[in-house]
């Protein structure tokens, strides 16, 4: 079998250009600094959330009391909490057992019928001694904007302590925040692992669409009517 024709060759890498550093220090100065805005912008919503929403991280024992308590979904196995959701609704356990809050709103997934991020934690908070009427489940947190904008807007809540781990907890009050929510947050602590490490990357690129849901505030997925079960819970005085 005959070899490429070497033509052809040089015909083929002539029509490849490889990219050029420039040449002069004036153009290298240039290209320096467009590297650094562009680094610049990529980086400014994850400083934005880390500026804002820092001083407002706590620990189950430090966390400042709130009327409700915002537990976001993070997945469940087989149809139980995942273990970073658990941890989540451990420490809103603790913060109702402590008296830092007076009721649970449980925020997640349930889009599909085989798949109830709500019912899944309120069924853990229940078997960790949180009584029934004192936990709301919201089954259209599609995610942590809709979450929060429903929170103020359908079940009235203004104040609240927002439950989640560490690499995501910054965001939620951010966003939070913006939706209306005056919050502080807890962070729960995670063992550094594959989703810890997954966690932490995405965060970096979901500031950027946190950055543009806080400025331009949009409807969440579902809107729905007023729920009164919030009021309701918190009016309980059992």
């Amino acid at each position: 079998m005959r070899g490429p024709v070497p033509g052809l060759v040089r015909r083929i890498r002539s029509g490849v250009r490889r990219p050029r550093l420039p040449r002069t220090r004036r153009g290298r100065r240039r290209a320096f600094q467009a590297v650094v805005a562009v680094t610049v912008l990529a980086l400014a919503p994850a400083t934005w959330m880390n500026a804002t929403a820092g001083p407002r991280v706590h620990g189950v024992a430090d966390a400042p009391s709130a009327p409700v308590a915002i537990v976001f979904g993070a997945g469940l196995w087989n149809g139980a909490p995942s273990p970073y959701l658990a941890h989540r609704l451990d420490a809103a356990a603790a913060l109702y057992e402590r008296g830092t809050v007076r009721a649970v709103l449980v925020t997640g997934d349930n889009s599909r019928t085989d798949y109830d991020e709500p019912d899944a934690m309120r069924s853990y908070l229940l078997r960790h001694g949180v009584p029934a009427r004192k936990i709301v489940s919201d089954f259209a947190g599609f995610d942590t904007w809709d979450s929060c904008s429903r929170a103020h807007r359908i079940f009235g809540v203004n104040r609240a302590v927002l439950v989640s781990q560490g690499f995501h907890i910054r965001r939620a009050l951010a966003l939070c925040n913006a939706a209306g929510v005056d919050s502080d947050g807890v962070g729960v602590a995670a063992k550094r692992d594959v989703t810890w490490a997954y966690g932490g990357v995405r965060e970096i690129f979901a500031a950027g669409k946190a950055a543009a849901d806080a400025l331009l505030r949009p409807d969440p997925q579902f809107l729905g009517p007023h729920e009164k079960g919030v009021t309701e819970a918190l009016a309980d005085a059992g």
